[in-house]
């Protein structure tokens, strides 16, 4: 899809192998994580929950997170999608959506993940995911605005997410605006 101008214009694959439309995220901020579930950093579950969580309660419209599992640092992801939900779920409590198991590098790398990293070089340019659990932020209208490393604490992107957030506020692009106008045409 090199077509693509937004990150909405995609449609990975859910849990369950249908499409999961990213149109359906359209003003929302969203982070996109790639998620392990053998991982020295999967503890991070955790922190992306409470960040979830404490967002949501904030600006139930307005943000999201989603895990897109891999298997391609270390083979630390080597379950089914059936078996990776149960895992964040009974482990963690994970309530934000995680899609299909996919590749973030490569040939096969799924065409967000080849999108985000275009928008967003790495560490010198680099366009390749280093390891897991690499976050990307996304505007409410679908642009790249944020990447950070693996080693980046879930916890400590809350204020840059949040300016992300009131940005859009001010723009008048989240999702929870779009509806509150389209009322107001009714």
């Amino acid at each position: 899809m090199s077509s693509a101008t937004s990150f909405y214009d995609f449609e990975p694959v859910d849990k369950k192998g249908a499409p999961f439309p990213l149109a359906s995220l359209n003003g929302k901020v969203v982070l996109v994580v790639n998620t392990a579930s053998k991982c020295g950093f999967t503890p991070q579950f955790e922190g992306l929950e409470k960040l979830y969580q404490k967002l949501k309660t904030k600006y139930p419209e307005d943000f999201t997170i989603i895990g897109f599992p891999c298997n391609q640092f270390g083979s630390q992801d080597p379950g089914s999608d059936e078996e990776i939900q149960s895992f964040c779920q009974l482990n963690y409590g994970v309530t934000f959506p995680v899609l299909g198991k996919l590749d973030v590098n490569g040939d096969n790398a799924a065409p967000v993940w080849t999108f985000m990293k275009e928008k967003q070089p790495g560490l010198l340019g680099l366009k390749r995911v280093k390891w897991n659990f690499e976050k990307f932020l996304i505007s409410a209208d679908g642009n790249v605005v944020g990447r950070w490393a693996s080693v980046t604490k879930p916890e400590g992107l809350e204020d840059t997410i949040v300016k992300e957030i009131e940005k859009a506020k001010k723009e008048g692009v989240l999702a929870s605006q779009k509806g509150a106008a389209a009322a107001e045409q009714s």
